[in-house]
């Protein structure tokens, strides 16, 4: 029964799980925390240099943040094949959960 969802199961439950998910890969969280911090659209490589991670994580979490409606994508200028990204209003409303996440593991300081 792989794959089908569990009818016993909150739906809700399971896109918490997609969500969380997203955020554990490779420089989910660490891409967020950049956009909201700088408050402030950032060109890919600015993202790059920020995170130290190869162009293809990079690229790939952008994607899927901006999947996940957490990240939005625009063009710098129309004749140009630049573009800016920037944490989206919705992404926005985890930078509590977000910086909560970071003061506990400061503080924990054992991992």
């Amino acid at each position: 029964m792989s794959g089908e969802p569990n009818p016993n199961c909150d739906p809700l439950y399971g896109r918490v799980d997609a969500l969380l998910e997203q955020l554990t890969k490779s420089k989910s969280l660490h891409i967020l925390m950049i956009l909201d911090q700088k408050n402030r659209a950032l060109r890919f490589s600015e993202i790059k240099d920020r995170v130290d991670a190869s162009s293809t994580t990079v690229s790939r979490r952008l994607g899927e943040l901006i999947e996940f409606e957490l990240v939005e994508r625009t063009k710098m200028r129309e004749e140009s094949k630049t573009h800016e990204y920037a944490i989206t209003e919705y992404g926005k409303q985890l930078s509590p959960i977000m910086h909560a996440f970071y003061d506990w593991v400061e503080q924990k300081n054992s991992f």
